[in-house]
């Protein structure tokens, strides 16, 4: 199937998503994240689901702004979406600040009737001076 801007069902997911990065909500972050996940983070280590909700839990991730610029999904088939998202973002990690434009791609997965992420990766360059 090809990519498309259109994808209401995994835009609204990746809505919720967002609005739980911006409220460190685990509660949402939990629902919407595979037990199994498989996410590669911009410093190239790999994280899993657990590591993803301590981060969220303690602070150590915080997103201060969140602003999709762009998204498409590529259906796979009637239970698998690739979400590339590229999104405009502010926040620290670990007490250090951090404004980017974030490089998203995702893979949404329907297990036992609820979509969740499986797997992802994201890349961050950072913003120009002249662009903030």
């Amino acid at each position: 199937m090809p990519p498309t801007e259109h994808d209401a069902e995994i835009a609204a997911l990746e809505a919720e998503l967002r609005a739980a990065q911006l409220g460190a909500d685990v509660a949402a972050l939990d629902r919407l994240i595979a037990d199994d996940l498989l996410f590669t983070g911009p410093d190239g280590a790999l994280a899993t689901k657990a590591d993803d909700l301590a981060a969220y839990r303690d602070g150590v991730m915080r997103v201060a702004s969140h602003e999709p610029q762009a998204l498409r999904v590529r259906r796979v088939g009637a239970d698998v979406a690739v979400a590339a998202l590229r999104a405009r973002m502010t926040g620290s990690y670990a007490g250090t600040p951090f404004a980017g434009v974030a490089r998203y791609t995702r893979v949404w997965a329907r297990e036992d009737g609820r979509w969740r992420i499986v797997a992802g990766h994201v890349s961050v360059t950072p913003l120009d001076p002249s662009s903030a």
